[in-house]
């Protein structure tokens, strides 16, 4: 599949790529601050944008049935956490429609490179990291948390496509996404410790942990990044919808934090790590 999207001239692509991200974090912040079922609605309108990016480019650019259980499963797993803060349903219930969407795409019998796997695995990719924010976002000091979250991704993500146009130099993954430097990738990792760092410690939090804790989480985006950089040219599409100026579509603008938020999870839930409190959740 190719993108037959007519592409923004370079000299309009970074004030497109600016003004749409400036939007789009407004709202995210004012979900964010708000909580509650203003978050998870925003997180389920988000997901389920993406889940019909994801079975459309599995699909060869074409409507996909597909996220009818997917879509399902999300707003039904994000319900589930928010309201009962049940993990186990929740992951259930997206297991529930992985397996809607292989049967779908079975019983279509479609001319896809193995179709039914990747629609499958559209549902977890897209509904685990929302149902990690949702839970993120109902724990305690939880928008400090999310904050963080956005802050180091959001830091990455800018530093890395500035620095890498800046400085240039050897590419990070040639055959993935041809743009990417290792200048850039260095870059976001180190401004979102240096973000992290300043954001949690006007908080009042452990700033070591902080920087760290940017680390980590500019790693995992920056490996959402090229992961969704392989998908795409695994169905050679260059980019996974049109909806925002600069940016492609939802999938393009929230690969990093598909793999940040269930690294943040994690890290607070399993580890126990959060510099945001200094003591855990």
């Amino acid at each position: 599949m190719t993108d037959t999207q007519p592409s923004i001239p370079a000299r309009f692509e970074l004030p497109a790529r600016t003004a749409s991200g400036v939007v789009m974090g407004v709202a995210a912040i004012a979900a964010v601050t708000n909580g509650g079922v203003f978050f998870s609605c925003f997180v389920i309108f988000g997901a389920v944008a993406a889940l019909g990016e994801w079975h459309r480019l599995v699909n060869g650019g074409h409507l996909a049935y597909e996220m009818i259980p997917t879509g399902f499963a999300v707003l039904a797993a994000v319900s589930v956490a928010h309201l009962w803060s049940a993990f186990d349903w929740s992951l259930a219930i997206i297991a529930l429609g992985a397996a809607g969407a292989a049967v779908a795409s079975g019983m279509r019998g479609l001319h896809v490179r193995w179709p039914i796997p990747w629609h499958a695995f559209g549902a977890l990719y897209v509904a685990l990291p929302a149902i990690a924010l949702v839970f993120l976002r109902d724990a305690p000091h939880g928008a400090a948390i999310v904050g963080a979250l956005f802050v180091a991704v959001w830091t990455a993500d800018t530093s890395a496509l500035l620095f890498g146009r800046l400085i240039g130099g050897p590419k990070l993954a040639p055959v993935l996404s041809p743009n990417k430097t290792w200048a850039g990738f260095l870059a976001g990792i180190i401004a979102a410790g240096i973000a992290e760092t300043l954001y949690v410690g006007l908080l009042g939090g452990n700033v070591r942990g902080a920087l760290a804790l940017g680390i980590c989480l500019a790693l995992a985006g920056h490996c959402g990044d090229l992961f969704e950089s392989w998908v795409k040219r695994q169905f050679r599409a260059k980019n996974t919808g049109r909806l925002i100026p600069g940016h492609g579509g939802i999938l393009d603008r929230i690969d990093s934090v598909l793999f940040a938020a269930p690294v943040c999870a994690g890290l607070i839930f399993l580890l126990g790590f959060n510099p945001i409190s200094g003591t855990g959740p």
